[in-house]
């Protein structure tokens, strides 16, 4: 038995396997996305019809313009009193933007930071959530199916008013990146005296249990070793989703030294110039938690 039927728009890598975990959560899901063969309904019209209201829509697709033509769309097939739950990697400046904008016909909104990657359906989601209080009360059976099993505050926060859940997840990424890159080095140092370490993958490994520094991307690093103990087929090539350097910038803007998280980012753009081991580590790692796609080695 269903205890709250929602909409979800976008069924990608994250959506879908959050689609997959409320409903096993006993949460009613619509879902809507451009790809027919996943979608549930033809479009948002179809899909406010199918939900009673007031209605509760989440949003979760790529950050940018993708999501603010959806909010704008929604803002005309909503009605007032429904709520937005607006969940993608948006930068929390447009948090202010798009909540202003359902406001006008009477629509709430709450931004929710995701973290999980691919392994959100299994694992349950980390979620950072901005907004009124009684918004995110309305929506806690939705956040209470999505985040892990354990003490709610342990896998949620309700972090502060409209834009603060992005902020958060925002600061959760910039601190991601220099992990990562940390990982990454020190892969390299190990890897560079094999004169003196034979087996590089077993010493990562040896590290998960009873070390200050175990952590679940050293066990994803272990994983990605195993399954390609040389990274000979990833290139080392690194993306940024952008909101590494949007940490950056905030920290700029506010006089807050990151030096770690920053180096972090333009060690990316030197993985640009030229094929780097290190690189190679990270790469590995975004795809073993994110499911971001790396580029084959020649």
């Amino acid at each position: 038995m269903f205890s709250m039927h929602i909409g979800l728009i976008g069924l990608g890598k994250m959506g879908n396997n959050m689609r997959a975990r409320l409903r096993k959560g006993e949460i009613e899901v619509t879902g809507y996305d451009p790809n027919p063969a996943v979608s549930d309904v033809a479009n948002l019209t179809e899909l406010a019809a199918a939900l009673p209201a007031p209605r509760i829509v989440w949003v979760m697709v790529p950050s940018g313009k993708i999501t603010t033509d959806v909010i704008t769309e929604l803002a005309g097939v909503l009605s007032e009193g429904d709520l937005v739950i607006e969940g993608g990697n948006s930068r929390f400046t447009e948090d202010f933007k798009h909540s202003a904008l359902l406001a006008e016909k009477g629509i709430n909104y709450v931004d929710a930071g995701v973290s999980g990657g691919v392994w959100g359906l299994e694992n349950g989601y980390g979620l950072m959530v901005g907004g009124n209080a009684a918004d995110v009360e309305r929506a806690m059976p939705i956040f209470d199916a999505l985040r892990p099993e354990g003490p709610r505050a342990e896998g949620f926060v309700h972090t502060g008013e409209i834009g603060a859940g992005h902020y958060a997840k925002m600061v959760h990424n910039g601190i991601e990146y220099a992990l990562m890159q940390a990982w990454a080095e020190g892969y390299e140092l190990l890897d560079t005296r094999k004169d003196i370490i034979k087996d590089v993958t077993g010493t990562f490994e040896a590290w998960q249990r009873g070390t200050v520094v175990r952590s679940w991307l050293l066990e994803l690093l272990v994983k990605a070793l195993k399954e390609d103990p040389e990274f000979k087929e990833i290139e080392g090539y690194v993306e940024d989703s952008g909101e590494g350097r949007w940490t950056v910038e905030e920290a700029l803007n506010n006089a807050v030294p990151v030096p770690t998280i920053s180096a972090a980012i333009f060690a990316r753009f030197v993985s640009r110039q030229g094929d780097s081991p290190s690189m190679k580590a990270v790469a590995a790692l975004r795809n073993q938690f994110g499911g971001h796609s790396v580029r084959k080695a020649e």
